[in-house]
């Protein structure tokens, strides 16, 4: 209470004061009052205004450099992004050619597993064979030798009937038949003499020639199967031909009839169980290539098998009269797994197996011409020396 009366005595002597200037004199000092406080309050705006517009221009230069390093930062950003995608791509790229190379190496190595699976069967028949062939060949020796002590002991014994026939006969005329004799024409006639003596003969001729093909398909099984060394030997191709010729028969033989023209070769340093597959894959394809045309009419078609010398080289021909090859495919058949066949009848490897082994394994070549719907013609070119041999021999 005693500061609100010291404060109003205070304003009351202020307005004491004013009251003693004179009117003129106070609105004077109010109007410089004003103004100094007016000029003030303008200087004051004025810094006011002047700092306000540095704030500004640099609020304004702060955001031109924040938006261009932002340009910057994004241009960067688009960049780092491109180079990361084309990175991304680049990795993709790689990453689809390695599976790629993979996937290709998975197929070839599952090519060469069935390749040498094959090549492990076809060994372990061939052993198989061989020795089955081995077996059979002594009691087909056995049988034979029997069989031709047969037929000359045929021809002995149906002359010494003979003999005793006409002397037999000389007794007819005197009318007097030593004892016993009507029981001998009795039984001359129940088992009807005559037909033995004619068909007897003929009985042992047939059993002669079935032995003997039974014998050569024996020994043509023999060879055939017989397994490769472990280096070349020298054959004689044409022999080998003839016995897979032999082992083949039962493909080709309602089919098709087997011309050969065999020249004169010399004796081949090669692998010959590995070329006499090669001969019986040909082979069995033309069969079913003419079996494919003629079907069931009956009619038969015509293989035709030629070897001949050629400088160096052993030249081997194979002719049929099947379908032929279309153009759209021929450039295909020697790939691995690509076969014309049906289904379940080719694997479309024996081709494939044949010019593996006719040009890396002997240096050789094989190829074809063709004509759709007359047949086609392979031609086996080898050199009289293994290629395995050459380096070795030129050394």
């Amino acid at each position: 209470m005693q500061a609100l009366v010291r404060a109003g005595s205070e304003v009351h002597r202020t307005l004491y004061e004013l009251l003693a200037i004179p009117t003129r004199e106070l609105e004077q000092r109010l109007t410089a009052i004003h103004e100094h406080a007016y000029a003030e309050a303008l200087e004051r705006s004025s810094r006011v205004r002047v700092v306000i517009s540095v704030v500004a221009i640099l609020l304004l230069a702060s955001a031109a450099l924040t938006m261009i390093e932002l340009q910057r930062t994004s241009h960067k950003v688009r960049e780092l992004n491109a180079t990361l995608e084309q990175r991304v791509s680049d990795r993709t790229q790689a990453l689809d050619a390695v599976n790629h190379q993979l996937r290709v190496e998975m197929e070839e190595r599952e090519r060469v597993d069935e390749q040498l699976r094959q090549s492990q069967k076809l060994e372990a028949v061939g052993r198989l064979a061989a020795g089955v062939a081995h077996e059979i060949n002594t009691p087909i020796q056995f049988v034979g030798d029997s069989v031709h002590f047969l037929r000359s002991a045929t021809e002995d014994l149906t002359g010494l009937i003979r003999r005793y026939q006409v002397v037999t006969k000389g007794f007819e005329p005197a009318g007097a038949d030593p004892p016993g004799m009507s029981e001998v024409r009795a039984c001359e006639d129940e088992i009807d003499l005559e037909d033995l003596l004619e068909q007897v003969p003929r009985a042992v001729d047939r059993s002669q020639e079935g032995l003997g093909r039974v014998a050569e398909i024996v020994r043509s099984m023999k060879q055939f199967a017989h397994p490769d060394h472990s280096h070349p030997s020298s054959v004689d191709l044409n022999r080998s031909l003839k016995s897979t010729l032999v082992v083949s028969h039962g493909e080709y033989k309602f089919v098709a009839d087997v011309v050969t023209e065999f020249g004169e070769l010399p004796l081949v340093s090669c692998y010959v169980g590995e070329l006499n597959q090669v001969f019986l894959n040909i082979i069995v394809n033309a069969a079913h290539a003419i079996g494919d045309v003629v079907g069931s009419t009956g009619a038969r078609g015509r293989i035709t098998v030629r070897t001949r010398i050629d400088g160096d080289e052993v030249v081997v021909e194979f002719s049929d009269t099947g379908g032929g090859i279309p153009p759209a495919v021929a450039a295909r058949i020697f790939d691995p797994f690509f076969t014309t066949k049906a289904v379940g009848r080719g694997t479309g490897q024996g081709l494939a197996i044949a010019r593996s082994i006719v040009v890396s394994k002997h240096g050789g070549d094989i190829s074809f011409e063709t004509e759709p719907g007359i047949g086609i013609t392979f031609s086996i070119r080898l050199p009289l020396l293994c290629a395995e041999e050459l380096p070795a021999r030129a050394a």
